[in-house]
């Protein structure tokens, strides 16, 4: 059994994000990393910690009048020839897998877990397993299907890349099958038959003079989209196809329930069988609530939508109001040149740790 991976909490962000990164860990190979967080989070004695599969709370209890959770995943996509981490110094810029998406939020955690002592509000750490992957292995769910008070707070950050600024809220996704039918023969007497990938031209043909909603939520203008993702059918080259589907994804804005969304695309596509394969839901921005309004007010800058689905939205089923704000472009997420400003992974620590040291911010928050 080869030993735990040291991480160095006395490291800057910066050198704490190369750290994580050479950790590789990619979705299902939590181990290594979440061993070596839970190393360095257990010899913190301000704080206690739970674990759950791959997934770490790290939790002060100092009594204040409220409670934030900040909160990142381990994982990462798989490796694409961009490991280890590469820094260009004279760029300000960090390279490698897991530097956007999101080690760079998560050193920024681990370093806040350590030296901020005394917060003026409690704080609830999390990092957890299996983001990147189908939602029956992501730990944040997980942990609040089995540890609900673990999650319970009065606002949450998710640590997404949105180069350094707030991002609020995220729209819904919802993937269904459409599903066209015909009727099988020899392509020879294709007169016999009912070709069923024909028929999809009538789906393609909605889908391309689909208008897209873009409605105002707290003044941020989220925009939806509908758009197919894929085409599947036939059997062999010289069979007239007796079924087509085309796969679908709906992102809708957050003032769209599931069912809402559904009801939209079923009437979309009246007419046609739709499976519905995938659904989440969204998430409202809430910055109308005073502790998102006060973390705004603090950490400064423009609110923009999230147009992705994030993990806000679990929060937001918890009742808890909650924003994206990390370090990273999301552009670059999941790429080849996957990288991160370093500039940005200093702002989000330093504006993090100013909010949550200042005693005004204590008053705004209430």
């Amino acid at each position: 059994m080869s030993p735990t991976r040291e991480i160095d909490l006395s490291a800057d962000v910066v050198t704490l994000t190369r750290q994580l990164v050479d950790i590789e860990s990619v979705s299902r190979n939590e181990q290594e990393i979440a061993d070596a967080v839970e190393a360095a989070l257990r010899a913190l004695p301000h704080l206690s910690v739970v674990r759950r599969g791959h997934t770490l709370v790290a939790r002060t209890d100092l009594g204040r009048g409220s409670r934030v959770v900040i909160a990142g995943h381990l994982d990462t996509v798989p490796v694409n020839d961009n490991l280890p981490s590469r820094l260009d110094e004279e760029a300000g810029v960090l390279h490698g897998l897991g530097t956007c998406d999101m080690k760079g939020g998560d050193a920024v955690i681990l370093k806040l877990a350590a030296t901020v002592a005394e917060p003026v509000h409690d704080v609830t750490y999390v990092l957890y397993e299996g983001e990147e992957i189908e939602s029956l292995h992501n730990g944040l769910r997980l942990l609040g299907e089995s540890d609900p008070e673990l999650l319970e707070a009065d606002f949450a950050i998710l640590m997404e890349p949105s180069n350094a600024g707030v991002e609020a809220g995220c729209q819904g996704t919802l993937r269904v099958e459409v599903r066209t039918v015909g009727e099988r023969a020899h392509s020879a007497r294709s007169w016999r038959g009912v070709n069923a990938i024909h028929g999809a031209a009538e789906v393609l043909n909605r889908l391309a003079a689909y208008e897209a909603r873009r409605p105002v939520i707290d003044g941020l203008e989220y925009h939806e989209g509908l758009n197919a993702v894929g085409i599947a059918g036939g059997i062999a080259g010289n069979v007239i196809p007796d079924e087509c589907v085309v796969t679908v994804n709906f992102r809708f804005a957050p003032d769209r329930s599931e069912a809402e969304a559904l009801a939209f695309v079923e009437d979309f596509f009246d007419g046609f069988a739709i499976t519905v394969t995938d659904s989440a839901p969204g998430a409202l921005p809430g910055l109308d609530r005073p502790a998102a309004a006060a973390f705004v007010a603090a950490v400064g800058g423009d609110v923009n939508p999230k147009f992705g689905w994030t993990d806000v939205a679990r929060f937001t089923v918890l009742g808890v109001p909650a924003v994206n704000y990390g370090p990273g472009d999301p552009i670059f997420a999941h790429k080849h040149d996957e990288h991160v400003e370093t500039a940005q992974i200093l702002r989000c620590e330093q504006q993090l740790r100013r909010w949550l040291t200042s005693p005004a911010q204590s008053e705004e928050h209430r």
